[in-house]
């Protein structure tokens, strides 16, 4: 029997491809809010992040989900994803 392939996603940071479920997924939901998105599975424009601090603050630095959302995106947010990164790893 065949093993079943996750899906890749890249990283828009540090640019490179990884399992679907390694990465952090940010969305952009029609109503134009943006959130983390742990499950996968939320309504909208979906923007892939390993989870370092490194790739979030180049993140931030180069304006990489303004350009991947077509909006502004406010400091709050990269914050938001710092530290939703160190709650998760304790």
């Amino acid at each position: 029997m065949k093993e079943k392939k996750s899906p890749q996603r890249m990283c828009i940071a540090c640019r490179t491809m990884r399992d679907k479920r390694e990465l952090i997924r940010i969305v952009k939901s029609p109503e134009g809010v943006i959130s983390l998105d742990f499950t996968g599975k939320k309504n909208g424009r979906g923007a892939y992040v390993c989870p370092s601090e490194a790739c979030i603050n180049k993140c931030r630095k180069a304006k990489l989900l303004n350009r991947a959302f077509s909006s502004q995106v406010d400091d709050e947010v990269y914050d938001n994803l710092i530290k939703e990164l160190k709650l998760e790893n304790g």
